[in-house]
């Protein structure tokens, strides 16, 4: 093992700004200094150390003038000193100064004060030399009979360290701590010594836990939680065991500690099947998720219940529970309640959504009585997305939830209203029986709209779905009523000549008659004191949305006058009914294009919208059967495909994932009864507390796929040439937030070389945690050294350094090797994730860091390079398959993903096929990419550049 990779107990922070002292200085405070001098250089004889001086002539100087003192912080540092101090000879034998400080220590272990005795302990766990521990063990085995339990408890680890790693210094270990447990009434004494007993002599750990089996409930939280690792391990290596031990678990699921609580239903659940045990364990982590007040720990849980519904047989027990369930959205946390609600949506079924919907109802209503937030109105958002699915998969729940989710169309919060108005077009669509229902209360809600956007979608839908007499009337009540008093722009100039008073200076210029496009007169009067406009407030709201110059909102009312007008008179057989309706629907269109030609809205009206009136105005006065079906039978068409191919896009990704989750057995594999499997053959589950503590260290053990290019070769770096005196290579494993350099040193020269140390320095928002120490290499020998680099943020980071050493026997300067640069793949950070298309929007418009990327490829296909690119980023298309098949020579499709550091990356792909260079020429086009950080924008655009061109094997 080098010396880098040895066992550190003891991290010190040093401050690197101040020289340091001599060996002479040190000394002279040692002998002749007061208390305070002498602590302050010992902490300086300990930093010197730690750095790698050699200080040999201070031991005895330490051992003569230092180690009798009392003082408790003294005898602090001698323990770190003493750990840290070299205490053998070069040739590996024990200092003869040792046998002093071994005396202090055995006095120290007989000292009347409990910190001394039991300091000392701990300092023992850490040596790893048999003649010093020797002497003291009598010492340390009267420790364990001490009053106070800091010392006993201490004592049971200095036995368990060293029996571990001495044996024959004290063969009865097991069976003395067996003794002292039996006994012992302290709680932390008590499970240290049941660790010991676990990983020394498991049957004695057993034996004392079958007489004491029914107290486990009474035992104190740690002792619990050691119980529970025991119980898991003994059904783990043997499975006819866990009859003996189910209904302790079962037991502690009811314990006080939430820690003891959650280990248990863990383990319950990979102990047992059982629709029993799954509900326990399941009902104890709701529990746990409502009690704790963490959200971080609600995360957590709630990801354990996740994992418990992907088994397909824990499924139908989990659909019992998902009214508590439901009771997790009393926590005020956005993250927490959106994972509990896709968790009670992945679980519904038909005997439990009638609940379900009841529940999500009363939420909704809540969110409205609650005092504005950012986050209320996004929960009100998942509330709303939540009942929409919930309404598609179960059409009977629509009904109940359509009235109740209709009043949120006139909700200040634009992007909740745009998701009911998106519910209630699915729904009037889909459900004919419902459509009455709809209109009625659409005509309710209408006058109270307040975004223009809803007041679009609303005016789309009644102009749709209207089909009685009655309703048409209705809705051109509605409009009427929400412009106001027409002509608009006589009625605003009449009421500002009214409004203005008499005292005010009013310098009127020369009333200018315009003629606009459409033949009619547009007066203009220039009044050039300041007018005062009448509050927006008092305005009904379609004429505030004009007067504000948003015209896009007229050509939607003009669409939805045709529609009606059209239908009217196919309903009404009376010609004058006819002329009057249609003519009052050519009025209302024609003071709106007078009115965005007049000088009154903030914004004229734009050439579009003006062309849109104009058409509608022109199918009216023609009333020709092709507009007729065009404009009421063709655009119901359109909303009825995009609904059904979003349908099918549903049906498709839930099968998909139906399928992942089926276990599929095939007629031939071989069937494992657990009575009959020998024990060595118990290998089918993981242990999970060895998979945790290698997740901890970063070893996780990743299933290298068949292909040989995904193997560990394939992360090897070359450093040096082949030719260089001292040749590296490095392996990058990328764990998570950090990434281990392993790099092998090889020596190819015939000399020694000495302090051979790898230097290296980072660039981006990577962090070097540790200088690696120096070593000596012996003629053509080898070494690996590690090296550990923090990652902060998703960016394509760069190691570089070099390699410096010493020529034994040679007076020149040091030699330097300059190494290859190390260049940290974004792609291990980067993972495909979904979103909806308005987030997708919003974010779009949010990210400040744009990065444009010409394409500049050899591929020919469209929807070849699409996939390449989506293979090279790791990102996920959001533009759904139907959009995207066919071909046309142009394609443009959403691009998606997420960092493991919780950063998102938007990609938007505009490519098209030069037709006109012939059917060989390369796609064309350009790559948008935009994302919250500069780092994240512009690697994902180095990313795509450097992988764009097909590589051939």
């Amino acid at each position: 093992m080098t010396a880098a990779e040895n066992v550190c107990y003891t991290l010190i922070n040093v401050p690197m700004d101040s020289e340091p002292p001599s060996e002479i200085s040190l000394k002279n405070d040692l002998e002749k200094g007061d208390v305070k001098s002498k602590t302050e250089a010992l902490k300086k004889v300990i930093i010197m150390i730690l750095n790698g001086e050699k200080l040999p002539g201070l031991l005895m100087t330490i051992i003569r003038f230092v180690l009798p003192l009392q003082d408790h912080t003294i005898k602090k540092l001698l323990l770190v000193f003493w750990e840290i101090v070299p205490k053998t000879t070069p040739d590996g034998r024990l200092l003869h100064e040792m046998i002093l400080v071994c005396d202090a220590y055995r006095k120290d272990l007989q000292h009347p004060n409990e910190f001394i005795r039991g300091s000392t302990l701990r300092f023992l766990c850490k040596l790893k030399e048999a003649e010093l521990l020797e002497p003291l063990m009598p010492a340390i085995r009267a420790c364990l009979e001490h009053r106070h339990s800091y010392v006993r408890r201490n004592a049971v680890l200095a036995i368990y360290t060293i029996y571990r790693n001495f044996e024959h210094l004290i063969p009865d270990a097991p069976e003395l701590i067996h003794d002292f447990l039996v006994n012992e009434k302290d709680a932390s004494c008590k499970r240290n010594a049941f660790m010991m007993l676990i990983h020394a002599d498991q049957d004695r750990a057993l034996d004392y836990l079958s007489t004491c089996i029914d107290q486990v409930h009474t035992f104190g939280d740690i002792l619990q939680l050691v119980i529970v690792e025991l119980i898991y391990k003994v059904c783990h290596a043997n499975p006819s065991e866990r009859a003996r031990f189910i209904r302790c678990i079962y037991n502690l699921l009811q314990s006080s500690s939430p820690a003891v609580k959650y280990e248990a239903a863990g383990t319950l659940v990979t102990l047992s099947s059982a629709p029993t045990a799954i509900k326990a364990a399941a009902q104890c982590y709701i529990d746990l998720i409502i009690k704790e007040s963490d959200n971080n720990v609600k995360l957590i849980v709630l990801d354990r219940l996740i994992e418990l519904k992907e088994h397909p047989a824990h499924e139908r027990v989990l659909q019992d529970l998902v009214m508590d369930i439901l009771r997790v959205l009393s926590t005020p946390d956005l993250e927490v309640r959106k994972k509990t609600l896709q968790l009670a949506l992945d679980l519904v079924s038909s005997r439990n959504v009638e609940e379900l919907v009841i529940v999500l109802k009363k939420e909704v209503i809540k969110t409205n009585n609650v005092s504005e937030h950012e986050d209320t109105d996004k929960y009100r958002q998942l509330l709303v997305r939540t009942l929409h699915s919930c309404s598609v998969r179960f059409p009977d729940m629509a009904a109940n939830v359509i009235p109740v989710l209709m009043e949120f169309l006139s909700d200040s919060n634009e992007a909740a209203a745009a998701d009911v108005l998106e519910f209630v077009r699915e729904a009037i669509q889909r459900f004919d029986n419902l459509r009455m229902l709809i209109v009625e209360k659409m005509l309710e809600v209408f006058h109270a709209i307040k975004s223009v956007k809803i007041y679009r979608g609303a005016l789309w839908i009644l102009g749709e779905y209207c089909s009685t007499k009655e309703d048409i009337q209705s809705v051109m009540t509605e409009i009427r009523r929400s412009l106001g008093e027409i002509p608009i722009v006589e009625s605003e100039i009449k009421k500002e000549a009214g409004e203005l008073k008499p005292e005010e200076e009013i310098t009127v210029g020369p009333v200018q008659k315009l003629v606009t496009e459409m033949g009619t007169y547009a007066t203009q009067s220039a009044l050039s004191s300041s007018r005062p406009t009448k509050k927006e407030e008092d305005r009904p709201p379609l004429r505030g949305f004009l007067l504000d110059g948003d015209f896009f909102v007229a050509a939607s009312l003009a669409t939805t006058l045709t529609k009606v007008a059209l239908r009217y008179v196919a309903l009404v057989l009376e010609k004058k009914k006819q002329n009057s309706f249609v003519a009052e629907a050519m009025l209302l269109m024609a003071t709106i294009l007078h009115l965005g030609k007049s000088s009154l809205p903030k914004k004229p009206i734009t050439d579009d919208d003006v062309d849109r009136i104009s058409l509608c105005l022109k199918v009216l006065s023609e009333c020709s059967p092709l507009m007729n079906d065009i404009f009421n039978k063709e655009c119901r068409q359109s909303l009825s495909h995009m609904l059904s191919a979003k349908l099918e896009e549903e049906k498709l990704s839930q099968k998909k994932e139906s399928e992942k989750r089926n276990v599929t057995v095939q007629p031939d594999d071989p069937i494992s009864f657990m009575q009959l499997t020998a024990k060595n053959e118990m290998n089918c589950k993981e242990d999970q507390f060895q998979l945790s503590l290698l997740a901890a260290m970063g070893n996780t053990q990743r299933k290298e796929a068949a292909d040989p290019l995904a193997s560990k070769l394939n992360k090897v770096t070359q450093l040096t040439g082949f030719s260089d005196p001292v040749y590296a290579e490095a392996y990058v494993h990328v764990n998570q937030y950090d990434i281990v350099l392993d790099v092998l040193v090889v020596n190819q020269t015939s000399d020694t070389l000495q302090n051979c140390t790898l230097e290296l320095a980072t660039l981006g928002d990577l962090k070097l945690v540790e200088k690696p120490s120096p070593l000596t290499l012996a003629p053509h020998d080898f070494a690996n050294i590690k090296a550990n680099v923090k990652v902060a943020s998703t960016e394509n980071g760069i190691i570089f350094g070099n390699i410096v050493y010493d020529v034994s026997g040679a007076a020149s300067d040091r030699n330097c090797v300059v190494l290859s640069d190390i260049h940290i793949d974004i792609m291990d950070y980067i993972q495909p994730a979904t979103c909806t298309d308005a987030e997708f929007r919003q974010m779009w418009a949010e990210f400040e860091w744009e990065n444009k990327v010409t394409v500049n490829t050899n591929i020919i296909y469209l929807n070849e390079y699409l996939q390449h690119i989506l293979k090279s980023t790791n990102m996920k298309c959001l533009t759904p398959e139907k959009a995207l098949s066919g071909y046309c020579g142009f394609m443009a499709a959403n691009l998606y993903a997420r960092s493991i550091f919780g950063e998102d990356a938007l990609a938007n792909v505009s490519i098209e096929k030069p037709i006109h260079q012939g059917p060989e020429a390369p796609v064309t086009g350009h790559i948008r990419i935009r994302a919250k950080s500069q780092g994240m924008a512009l690697s994902l655009g180095d990313k795509i550049n450097l992988s764009q061109k097909k590589t051939s094997f």
